[in-house]
């Protein structure tokens, strides 16, 4: 026998404990041509189909449903037929700008209803960032998107409704827990009308916010659903109606969806995404989350203070998955004593519509067989858009997985179309996406810009939060980089113990010869808003002297992070360090 070529997980990003397997596309004996889907692997945002980096006879599978892999574990083997291709990216991959074939360096604006210098597909906070930016820059620009109003997934069915209903949950489970700091509330009274209203008024409120800065920046925008015609122009369809439009340059910010799984009854309204969970069509008395990650575990949040018992189910060994264990753990342990039930290592296998709710069937550690549901949460994670545009109309490359390959200009390999947000990669986060729209804007007006973030923070918007940005620990075990780290647990902070929310710890990773920081992450109230100081010091290079001689106000939670600097360096006042 010839010798086998084996084929590996490639670079999928940071996903620190791994991502699972949910499917294998090829059996032994099954001949896979360059390129090939092999596998398909879920994360917590996104499912990702493996191509195969080699073409030939497959002898062996090395992985099966539900193994969890890393960048570099071994897929499967093959006889090969020496077409080999060792560099397919993944995960944020990088394109080399191509010009795409032109008669004239003119866009020819002939039959187009519309001429822009600046087309924009998607209006979410990439989208218009985009858009608005170019504008200022002094371009003429159109922004188009499907829906009525602007502000895309995060602003009306996403980030922003959430936190609106998590803000109204934390203040419920405020008002319970002050029993134990001497002031007790009589047991609240909930409006579902009133707070689905007040969601809309939040949601109403900024998306005619961004209406007017449309306005104002007479940036044009065309609703419908976009696609390319060519490499210089789209076409917009609305309610049976087409538009053309051409165009100098495009930005496509065209976002992401929710997986959906195979076989499960999405013709029933009781089993939701996302979006369904944000209606908040009702308060179901008995709720099934499938997903541990951060959607889901935000939604069990306000649905559990809403009233609805809540069940988790997650693949992972640990809830958040891709997030240090002992910034998890604090969340962990008070959703276990919220939740009825928080089943790790486990997965649904069927869901089934009856009379009386949703029947799902269980397999896994500590899971029953089966049980009945009013109402399921699908939260396993988004695919990008990329194959719903017409892209390769324009010529644009779109990976199997949706995804579009992008330069750190953010071009695609068609030199005038550009691409940002989800559709070209995790993390897919909004702030990350807005970064990138400007870049992408910036080097259309022809400024020397280019994206190179040294990190992206990550949180989870829960109770207690978590926030978390550079280099984990878990990355930092796998990869064998040398740390040294830090921690200040909250239990010795005055602000915390004040609130009666000591449970936190705030962590620090530092180089050991440099003393520069690495990483961070922080769980606790207001993670969110305090991980900004780090991912600021991680960027300007800041060391231990740097962040312990920042004179932080007192008392604060803010100061944990000072706290944590000085038990790095020894000079920490607020706890008793045993000297070595």
């Amino acid at each position: 026998m010839t010798d086998l070529i084996d084929i590996k997980v490639p670079d999928i990003g940071e996903f620190e404990d791994g991502v699972d397997v949910i499917e294998i596309h090829v059996a032994i004996g099954d001949t896979v041509a360059l390129e090939d889907s092999i596998v398909t692997l879920e994360s917590d945002k996104a499912s990702m189909e493996i191509p195969s980096s080699a073409a030939g006879v497959v002898q062996e599978i090395n992985v099966s449903v539900g193994d969890k892999v890393l960048e570099g574990s071994l897929l499967l083997k093959l006889s090969g037929n020496g077409a080999v291709d060792d560099g397919i990216p993944v995960a944020m991959p990088i394109a080399t700008p191509e010009a795409v074939a032109a008669t004239s360096t003119t866009v020819s604006t002939q039959g187009a209803d519309i001429q822009a210098e600046v087309v924009v597909l998607g209006a979410g906070p990439g989208g218009y960032t985009a858009a608005f930016r170019a504008a200022d820059l002094g371009k003429k620009v159109v922004l188009v998107e499907r829906y009525s109003s602007l502000g895309g997934v995060c602003l009306n069915v996403g980030c922003i409704p959430s936190k609106a209903l998590l803000h109204q949950a934390q203040v419920i489970h405020e008002a319970e827990e002050m029993a134990a700091h001497g002031v007790k509330f009589a047991k609240p009274e909930l409006d579902i009308d009133g707070i689905r209203g007040n969601k809309e008024q939040i949601i109403q409120r900024l998306t005619g916010g961004l209406a007017g800065l449309a306005k104002q920046r007479n940036v044009t925008v065309v609703n419908g659903y976009a696609e390319f015609s060519s490499s210089h122009s789209i076409v917009v369809a609305n309610d049976g109606n087409k538009q053309t439009i051409s165009f100098d340059h495009a930005i496509i910010a065209a976002g992401s969806q929710p997986v959906k799984i195979p076989g499960f009854p999405y013709e029933d309204d009781r089993l939701m995404d996302s979006t369904g969970a944000l209606a908040l069509a009702d308060v179901p008395e008995k709720m099934l989350v499938v997903g541990g990650g951060i959607i889901g575990l935000e939604m069990a949040t306000v649905y559990h203070a809403l009233g609805s018992k809540i069940s988790v189910v997650e693949l992972m060994d640990q809830l958040v998955a891709g997030c240090d264990k002992d910034l998890v753990k604090p969340l962990h342990k008070r959703l276990s004593k919220q939740l009825e039930n928080i089943y790790l290592k486990a997965k649904v296998l069927a869901i089934e519509s009856v009379d009386n709710g949703l029947k799902v069937s269980f397999e896994g550690e500590g899971v029953p067989d089966s049980d009945v549901f009013d109402r399921v949460l699908l939260s396993v994670g988004r695919k990008p858009n990329g194959a719903l545009i017409g892209a390769d109309n324009a010529g644009v490359k779109v990976d199997e997985r949706g995804f579009i390959p992008v330069d750190n200009q953010m071009r695609t390999n068609v030199s005038h179309i550009y691409a940002i947000g989800d559709i070209v990669g995790n993390p897919m986060l909004a702030h990350k996406a807005v970064h990138e729209a400007k870049v992408a804007a910036e080097v259309i007006a022809g400024e020397k810009v280019a994206f190179d973030p040294l990190t992206i923070p990550s949180v989870a918007y829960t109770d207690p939060e978590i926030s978390w940005m550079g280099l984990t620990e878990t990355t930092a075990k796998a990869d064998g980089i040398k740390y040294e780290k830090s921690v200040f647990p909250w239990a010795a902070s005055g602000r915390a113990l004040s609130i009666g929310r000591d449970e936190g710890l705030t962590k620090i990773l530092w180089d050991p010869e440099t003393k520069r920081i690495l990483g961070a992450g922080i769980v606790g109230t207001n993670a969110g808003e305090l991980i900004a100081e780090a991912v600021l010091a991680l960027e300007m290079g800041a060391d231990v002297d740097d962040m312990c001689l920042t004179i932080h106000p007192h008392p604060t939670l803010s100061e944990t992070l000072c706290f944590a600097a000085e038990m790095q360096a020894g000079s920490i006042t607020d706890l008793y360090i045993k000297k070595k």
